[in-house]
């Protein structure tokens, strides 16, 4: 099934409250902020500990945050960096947006379609429980989908250039989500994921 919204509509059916909100910037300034994302960040390959063993992903990603945060997921600690010029500036535009507050953001570099985050939901220990979490995406525009865990109900919308999607309430606990691989898709995209550790 695919929705189209705006930030009045949910697109779960049930358990969980996700809005979307659609592009936020112009092509020109969503274009500036991409290109600064692209070539300003610390960028670091992922690594994820699974069964055991240490696995290093194509995808890219980088931790930042209001202090040097520590935060665990797929088994590996990360420390946060100081906050950039430009991400703090999209941090305020998310927040004034969303009216919610963050304190660090996890950034994700895919460098082409065949780059993609499998099934998965945001519940690490470190988050605020069924706090918000906005997801702003730049570059290539990408299929999203949310997939329930109990009866397997699945959504997918487009997350277009400089669009954003906020995901609140029980989402996590009860909704799994995840950006598909596709062949089709040769161009980068950058995720931004505002949300809040608990200190």
């Amino acid at each position: 099934m695919n929705l189209f919204s705006d930030e009045t509509t949910n697109l779960l059916p049930k358990d969980g409250v996700v809005n979307y909100y659609g592009k936020l910037l112009s092509a020109q300034i969503a274009n500036h902020y991409l290109n600064c994302l692209l070539n300003n960040i610390d960028w670091k390959n992922d690594e994820a500990i699974i069964y055991g063993k240490l696995i290093t992903t194509k995808r890219k990603v980088a931790w930042y945050g209001d202090t040097a945060f520590e935060y665990e997921y797929s088994n590996v600690k990360k420390t946060a960096l100081l906050w950039t010029k430009e991400l703090l500036e999209l941090k305020t535009l998310v927040e004034e947006k969303t009216n919610e507050t963050f304190n660090s953001c996890l950034l994700n570099l895919y460098h082409n379609g065949s780059e993609g985050m499998a099934w998965h939901s945001d519940a690490e220990k470190d988050l605020k429980k069924d706090g918000a979490i906005a997801s702003l995406s730049f570059g290539a525009e990408r299929k999203f989908g949310f997939k329930h865990k109990q009866d397997k109900e699945t959504i997918y919308i487009q997350l277009e250039h400089s669009s954003l999607l906020l995901m609140k309430g029980t989402t996590q606990t009860h909704w799994l989500h995840r950006l598909p691989p596709t062949t089709k898709i040769l161009k980068p995209r950058v995720n931004l994921t505002f949300r809040t550790i608990v200190v």
